[in-house]
């Protein structure tokens, strides 16, 4: 029955994404098909095999690492403040950002990075149909973050036409900075965390080529990539040392107002109506979390948990996930812990925005103006990906 069930999820997403298409018959069935397939295989190695379990494990230990490294630093300067008997969630898990933002900093400076991310794109660009700069932006967004990325590509926004850029941003929504990768490791099973990862990225080509289908002609399939201005190796450290903590404060402060406004909605709520607002929104979402394969007992609680991150943010949901009360199956588990690994919420809307329209007023404008569309196609990429993972646990 969940092989039913999933297929049917597939189907109504995609068809979905149909429906809103720009131009239905620009559609490039052949690589979506492929890029499906691809989406499959990789899922299963990393979900179901010895040898996605040994990858996995390798990247968690390089990042439990990482952390214990980072946490080196963040006890240097605010040990006297930690509770030994409580965790605090800035300093065990935000104040880290710094550290990791550090680190891609040194990958970048040494030219790894955009080596890596470079020859990556191009690859991808061979398979999803689409041209070097988008294959480019989609690895370097999962890389540098959902603004920073666009720093990468400035001498280019002002020449793209409103639908390359429309798949540009959608990449940077669609997928998570290796900055908070560790975060998210701390609040969910790695296993999770890096199939979504690794399946959101074909799957923001497969929504992204349904929505918005177009044609990049040899003449405008041109990567080129804004060198970093000149500086010293401590310079260097300093801006990314100073990133990260940029990071780790703007997602504390987020978390602070989001998880207070939540509170004080649902005790509003079940004030007046008897139900929190978050169960209203599970029964909204209770239906497309019975596509993705989430049990029918457990549709609307699941479905609470998917809408949270959507009107606020992935991390406000991670931590609902995490200490809800509520003893949700293995497979629900890991549908919900995909579906969450990604900026598709409302906030992303301004900070993509934002970001561009720091590098260039016009396009950040028409950027905004399409900011709806634009999440809803990342939220149909983590649909699309929990189906996915519903398939295959």
């Amino acid at each position: 029955m969940k092989y039913l069930i999933g297929c049917l999820g597939l189907l109504f997403f995609i068809g979905v994404a149909w429906l809103t298409s720009n131009d239905r018959k620009k559609v490039k069935v052949r690589p979506i098909i492929v890029m499906l397939v691809l989406q499959f295989i990789l899922g299963f190695v990393l979900l179901n095999t010895s040898v996605g379990n040994f990858v996995i494990e390798g990247i968690a230990k390089g990042f439990d690492n990482l952390l214990q490294y980072a946490a080196e630093g963040v006890n240097f300067v605010f040990g006297g403040l930690i509770n030994p008997d409580e965790s605090s969630f800035f300093i065990g898990v935000l104040l880290p950002i710094i550290f990791i933002s550090a680190l891609i900093g040194i990958l970048q400076y040494f030219k790894i990075l955009p080596f890596i991310v470079k020859y990556i794109g191009l690859a991808l660009s061979k398979v999803n149909g689409m041209g070097k700069l988008e294959s480019y932006n989609a690895v370097a967004s999962a890389i540098l973050g959902q603004s920073e990325v666009f720093i990468s590509v400035k001498k280019q926004l002002g020449l793209l036409p409103k639908h390359r850029l429309y798949t540009l941003c959608a990449s940077a929504m669609s997928t998570v900075s290796m900055a908070i990768i560790g975060s998210y490791m701390f609040l969910l099973k790695p296993q999770y965390v890096v199939t979504a990862i690794v399946l959101n990225l074909f799957g923001g080509f497969i929504i992204t080529s349904v929505i918005n289908p177009y044609e990049v002609t040899a003449e405008e399939d041109v990567l080129e990539v804004k060198d970093e201005k000149k500086q010293s190796f401590f310079e260097m450290l300093g801006e990314y040392i100073m990133d990260g903590f940029h990071v780790a404060i703007t997602v504390a402060a987020m978390l602070i107002g989001f998880v207070a406004v939540i509170t004080m909605i649902n005790a509003v709520f079940k004030g007046i109506f008897g139900i929190s607002f978050q169960d209203i929104i599970g029964y909204l979402v209770a239906p497309f979390a019975f596509l993705m394969g989430v049990p029918t007992n457990e549709i609307v609680d699941a479905g609470s948990i998917m809408a949270t991150k959507l009107v606020s943010n992935e991390f406000v949901a991670m931590t609902n996930l995490t200490s809800s009360a509520i003893e949700f199956s293995g497979r629900t588990t890991a549908i919900i812990s995909v579906f969450l690994v990604s900026f598709a919420n409302f906030s992303s809307i301004g900070i993509i925005s934002g970001a561009v329209k720091s590098l260039n007023e016009e396009q950040g404008n028409v950027v905004a103006r399409f900011g709806i569309k634009l999440l809803f196609g990342a939220t149909l990429v983590s649909c699309l990906t929990a189906t996915i993972v519903g398939l295959l646990y």
